[in-house]
């Protein structure tokens, strides 16, 4: 089964952190992350006032969930990260920059926002993958 393509065509921007085309095959299953936070199992929050702690976080939440459904940060087709209106992006974005990085990086779309569900969050990471069927004799 052919791979998921992850392309960034001359005449855009040439990022290593993002990606601006995915193309996942027929046959791959398709797997949804919700919105992560950076809370722990309690549903506590986790970082206080610092985003990049929550970030990391939030980052550390979404690997979990794609873990329970087979999948691995490789797997991602595309990322969405929503920060508080205010938040330190660059702050956020340096404390998951080396999960978000490859040679074929996931699509990435980032957003400001005025708040989030969870009291005092100030970033939400949700994830689409993709797994292809296992392919082994």
């Amino acid at each position: 089964m052919p791979a998921i393509q992850r392309i960034r065509p001359e005449g855009l921007v040439a990022s290593p952190a993002f990606s601006h085309v995915a193309v996942v095959p027929p046959g791959a299953t398709t797997i949804y992350v919700g919105g992560q936070n950076s809370v722990d199992a309690t549903g506590s929050l986790v970082g206080g006032s610092d985003v990049a702690a929550q970030s990391a976080r939030a980052f550390e939440n979404a690997k979990t969930a794609l873990a329970a459904a087979g999948a691995g940060i490789g797997d991602v087709v595309q990322w969405t990260v929503l920060f508080v209106n205010g938040a330190d992006i660059a702050a956020g974005y340096r404390a998951i920059a080396a999960g978000l990085a490859s040679d074929e990086p996931a699509l990435v779309t980032a957003a400001l926002v005025a708040g989030l569900g969870v009291p005092g969050a100030l970033v939400e990471i949700s994830a689409v993958a993709a797994v292809l069927p296992d392919t082994a004799p």
